[in-house]
C-alpha cells in the first residue's frame, strides 16, 4: 500500500514562492509517474501538473505553466511542486498523487488510486 505524505504548503503574499515535498513510500517510486492536484472550496478537484517516472518529461494545466515547476528526487523517493509568482486563485489545498499503473501518465484524477492527505496553501491578495 503506497502512502504519500505533503509538507510545505502555507501562507503567502501574492507573488511569493511556496515549495512542496510529497514523500513516498510503500511502491516502487521511480516505476510511476506521479501527480499534483488542488481542490479550492467549493470546486472540484483538478489537475495541477505530473512527471514521468524518470523525471524527463513535465505536464502542466494551463493555469500553472510557466510558474510552477515539478520535480522529483527518485533517490528521495519525493516529488516536488515548486510555486512561483502565486496568485490569490492559487489558493487551495493541494495533494499529490500516485497512479493506478506502472510506467503511465494520467492528467485526471481517475488515472490516480493513491492520495497523500493534501496540504493548505493560501495565497493574500
Amino acid at each position: 500500500q503506497v502512502q504519500l505524505v505533503e509538507s510545505g504548503g502555507g501562507l503567502v503574499q501574492a507573488g511569493g514562492s511556496l515549495r512542496l515535498s510529497c514523500a513516498a513510500s510503500g511502491r516502487t517510486f521511480s516505476n510511476y509517474a506521479m501527480g499534483w492536484f488542488r481542490q479550492a472550496p467549493g470546486k472540484e478537484r483538478e489537475f495541477v501538473a505530473a512527471i514521468s517516472w524518470g523525471g524527463s518529461t513535465p505536464y502542466y494545466a494551463d493555469s500553472v505553466k510557466g510558474r510552477f515547476t515539478i520535480s522529483r528526487d527518485n533517490a528521495k523517493n519525493t516529488v516536488y511542486l515548486q510555486m512561483n509568482s502565486l496568485k490569490p486563485e492559487d489558493t487551495a489545498v493541494y495533494y499529490c498523487a500516485a497512479p493506478r499503473r506502472i510506467y503511465s501518465i494520467a492528467l485526471a484524477a481517475g488515472g490516480y488510486d493513491a492520495w497523500g492527505q493534501g496540504t493548505q496553501v493560501t495565497v493574500s491578495s
